[in-house]
């Protein structure tokens, strides 16, 4: 797939400007939060975007992933807090029966609102309503798909582990395919997302490109691997078998911290990923991603440049690989 090229909010872009260069002033900064998202995928190869509301804290306007902060009071683990959040965001439950006897599709749209809704004020623990109703979250269906910390400068950094899943061959209740629009009340009475939808990953992208929706560079960059695997509209058995495969090997494991490099030739800065030439890599190694910014801030054109097989040609120790435990 070519190069993509779009427009991206100009929240991230202020901070890649400001940011470090290199990982020796890292210590003098606050560690950021742990949390986790969620790319689900249903049968059409389409992928689940929520847009952030404009006026939110982080990441106003722009369309993610669904997924937030781990909550210690809720969540055993980071798989917990993606399932959690998605339901939290979207209505989107991935949960089955816990012994067979309860049908996931026997609960009402009102009651799963209504638990969703009261989960994400702090009302109603996650775990607790999930036990009420004889379910287990689906833990076991989420795909590692890398890792994700935000560059030391941002007003709020975090350490994003991303987990795919796969629709419907996890048992689900919630919308699956098309759009809606929702508000999700928060404790302070503002609106946190303000619209989900499934996108093709190649129409996401061009509507990226387009200047119609806006992504951070984990989105982007997660986007643009996807759409070379999930092609046409029929998700197949091979499709999650490469997407299994890279979760399963160094790549699921990766943990990027981007970092800013130059500006080339063409007036572009250049934010270089694990296993650039730069970053440890072999000579000739790119890792990377290009960013032009235009009139009044706003990026206006990003495009990707990789030029090693994701599958068999990532390098441990210059790609950052943490052990397995």
């Amino acid at each position: 797939m070519p190069p993509v090229v779009g427009r991206a909010s100009t929240t991230w872009v202020r901070t890649l400007l400001r940011m470090s260069t290199s990982h020796s002033s890292m210590a003098q900064h606050q560690p950021p939060r742990p949390s986790a998202s969620l790319i689900v995928v249903n049968k059409h190869n389409e992928i689940l975007l929520v847009q952030r509301n404009h006026a939110a804290r982080s990441f106003g306007g722009m369309h993610v992933f669904p997924g937030g902060n781990v909550d210690k009071t809720q969540d055993q683990s980071l798989t917990m807090t993606a399932i959690r959040e998605t339901f939290e965001e979207s209505g989107l439950l991935l949960a089955s029966s816990a012994s067979d006897t309860t049908a996931l599709s026997s609960l009402s749209d009102s009651l799963l609102d209504e638990a969703r809704h009261a989960i994400h004020q702090q009302k109603l623990n996650f775990q607790t309503f999930l036990t009420s109703h004889d379910l287990k979250a689906d833990l076991g269906s989420l795909l590692p798909f890398t890792e994700w910390i935000t560059p030391v400068g941002a007003p709020r950094r975090f350490h994003t582990r991303f987990y795919v899943v796969f629709l419907p061959a996890s048992p689900s209740s919630g919308f699956s395919s098309g759009a809606k629009q929702d508000r999700i009340p928060k404790p302070d009475g503002g609106r946190e997302v303000i619209a989900a939808r499934f996108l093709h990953p190649i129409e996401a992208l061009t509507e990226f490109q387009k200047g119609e929706i806006s992504f951070m560079p984990p989105q982007f960059y997660i986007l643009s691997t996807l759409a070379d695997i999930l092609q046409g509209t029929t998700n197949t058995r091979e499709q999650r078998a490469c997407v299994e495969a890279l979760s399963s090997g160094l790549f699921g494991r990766m943990v990027i911290n981007p970092l800013r490099l130059r500006e080339d030739e063409d007036g572009r800065t250049i934010l270089t990923y694990e296993g650039d030439e730069s970053r440890g890599g072999p000579n000739g190694r790119l890792h990377r991603v290009f960013f032009k910014i235009g009139k009044a801030g706003a990026v206006n054109e990003m495009s990707l440049v990789r030029n090693f097989d994701i599958f068999s040609e990532i390098d441990a120790q210059a790609h950052n690989i943490p052990p397995k435990l």
